[in-house]
């Protein structure tokens, strides 16, 4: 038996796995996206799999040998470097976790959904509780659905989550601009040598350029800034060229060849300020309702976990929908009672790493970070030392 109907806002990668696997087991669900397609919008840049979170959801999606088709060769890859191009730390790898580009990543997940699973176009205006534990998603477009399950899975500004939790995001003290060099092997070799084929930290003064190599650079460049610094800075994002310069005068300082990364991105520049719930956040249980991936936990990206926790909480949310039938109420608590110390660990472990990217004197206590990574590493293992605090493309 299962629950008579399942509504997951939300049709990103977390939300998409979760209807996978139930799909899998012959229980209905329907994922409603506010994109109007899947590709809509750009979905961000590289990700790399954990093994026992990403990697197992793909697994239990019966994905993974298609997704192995589309690693990324040498994605493994590192390097650290300071302001001055310096670099401290150069990996070549490969033995690291394998990574996937974000969008070939959700379209191998929504290819894997039965025609009509996906209902695009619906933003969910208004969530509202109403009898018999059930709730009701009212839609921008006018329309209503109700439901016996309803899984938040829509991100940081989760509308499902004000059912749980009265939490808001709160801003980190970091702005991250997102920036792309589109087909950077063949217009700007010189810039795809420098960052190389995997992950790219430039770290000092409290800023930073991250990067993912690859085809395409996936670029942040980011910095402490006040909360309002965007209404203040009078910058109009729309304009690429005055964008760029505005960009360019925040890293002054920093070496040609690590600017040239800014001075040649592409026209689409994004700025997007960090924001994480509590660490810790939780809620106590509500009939017929949870939340999964950012919306339960968002954090901030210094730790790579956002996209593979999402997957792991939809894998094992899943799981005990399946094992649990109709005792939805039994499946959830022990969902949630797995999902918040786990959540908790990550976010801890994000934060922390947010601040050994943005500090006065880093690359340091990074290039510390990955040496004791290296040292208590057992001598015949072989991974890349980039297992842990990957930026990945934030919001």
């Amino acid at each position: 038996m299962s629950p008579r109907s399942i509504a997951i806002v939300g049709g990103g990668l977390g939300g998409l796995v979760l209807a996978r696997i139930l799909q899998m087991h012959g229980i209905d669900a329907t994922v409603y996206e506010a994109d109007a397609s899947a590709d809509a919008r750009r979905q961000g840049g590289s990700l790399d799999m954990h093994e026992k979170s990403g990697q197992l959801a793909l697994r239990k999606a019966g994905l993974y040998e298609e997704f192995e088709r589309l690693v990324r060769p040498q994605g493994e890859a590192m390097r650290v470097l300071d302001k001055a191009g310096t670099i401290f730390i150069d990996h070549a790898g490969p033995g690291g976790r394998p990574e996937i580009d974000r969008t070939e990543l959700r379209n191998l997940l929504i290819a894997s959904l039965d025609p009509g699973r996906i209902a695009w176009g619906h933003k969910v205006a208004a969530v509202r509780s109403i009898e018999g534990g059930r709730h009701e998603l009212t839609f921008a477009k006018g329309s209503s659905i109700g439901t016996d399950l309803l899984v938040g899975a829509d991100g940081a500004w989760s509308k499902v989550r004000s059912l749980l939790s009265p939490a808001r995001p709160a801003y980190c003290g970091i702005t991250y601009v997102d920036l792309q060099i589109s087909d950077a092997g063949e217009r700007h070799p010189d810039l795809a040598g420098r960052v190389g084929p995997g992950v790219f930290f430039a770290l000092s003064d409290n800023k930073a350029l991250l990067a993912h190599g690859g085809r395409h650079i996936h670029l942040g460049a980011a910095f402490r800034a006040p909360q309002d610094w965007m209404l203040d800075c009078g910058i109009d994002w729309s304009d690429a060229h005055s964008a760029r310069g505005a960009l360019l005068k925040q890293f002054t300082g920093w070496s040609a060849g690590l600017i040239d990364l800014i001075r040649y991105c592409d026209d689409t520049i994004v700025p997007r300020p960090i924001h994480a719930l509590p660490i810790g956040h939780s809620w106590v249980r509500r009939p017929g309702v949870t939340l999964l991936g950012d919306a339960a936990h968002l954090m901030s990206p210094f730790a790579g976990e956002g996209a593979n926790l999402a997957m792991l909480d939809a894998t094992e949310l899943a799981q005990v929908l399946i094992e649990h039938g109709d005792d939805i109420e039994a499946a959830l608590a022990r969902y949630d009672a797995a999902m918040f110390p786990r959540a908790a660990a990550a976010a801890d472990e994000s934060a922390r790493g947010l601040d050994m990217c943005f500090a006065a004197d880093a690359p340091r206590a990074l290039v510390d970070f990955f040496a004791g990574m290296e040292a208590e590493r057992p001598q015949d293992v072989t991974t890349s030392t980039n297992a842990a605090l990957l930026p990945t493309a934030a919001g």
